[in-house]
């Protein structure tokens, strides 16, 4: 899994010389993406897919924590019908799957990182470009703070996570 670093950047022309640079770092440009209001000039950039755009990511996302919360909610059911039927076998393996989803919503929660799309529609609102880029968890720090120190202007706006499958 990739981590999607979000860069909020004042005018297209800062964006194509950030993207640049990133390349220059070995980032590939088929892993930036860049955003911005509807009618703003972006044929110099990378552009988002449709699926990207959408946020498609967030709506997996969003869709799998309710199924996991419904599993634990009919094993919840399960196991209480299974304590007042006496099953010890129901009771185990329902109480078993009631760990188990409630362990992956843990692991949603405290480890997957959760910035989306939703978060910028002020800045594109604004005529700002937002700049995806898809890197391995072990060069977000060294692209951010590179970033950070070349280009104070790009405000990095958090972390998300992305697949390199699907286009998402």
């Amino acid at each position: 899994m990739l981590r999607r670093l979000f860069f909020v950047i004042p005018d297209p022309g800062l964006a194509v010389e950030l993207v640049s640079e990133i390349e220059r770092m070995g980032v590939q440009r088929d892993h930036m993406h860049a955003l911005a209001r509807d009618g703003m000039d972006l044929s110099a950039l990378p552009k988002a897919t449709a699926a990207q755009r959408n946020d498609v990511a967030w709506k997996i996302e969003w869709n799998l924590w309710k199924v996991n919360l419904a599993l634990f909610g009919l094993a919840l059911f399960g196991f209480i019908l299974a304590l007042s039927s006496a099953s010890a076998a129901w009771t185990v393996f329902t109480l078993a799957v009631m760990v188990l989803t409630f362990l992956l919503g843990a692991l949603f929660v405290f480890f997957i990182p959760d910035t989306h799309l939703d978060e910028f529609t002020a800045a594109l609102a604004h005529g700002e470009v937002v700049l995806m880029v898809d890197v391995p968890k072990r060069r977000v720090r060294d692209i951010e703070t590179w970033v950070d120190r070349h280009h104070p202007e790009a405000v990095c706006g958090g972390v998300g996570w992305t697949t390199e499958h699907f286009g998402i």
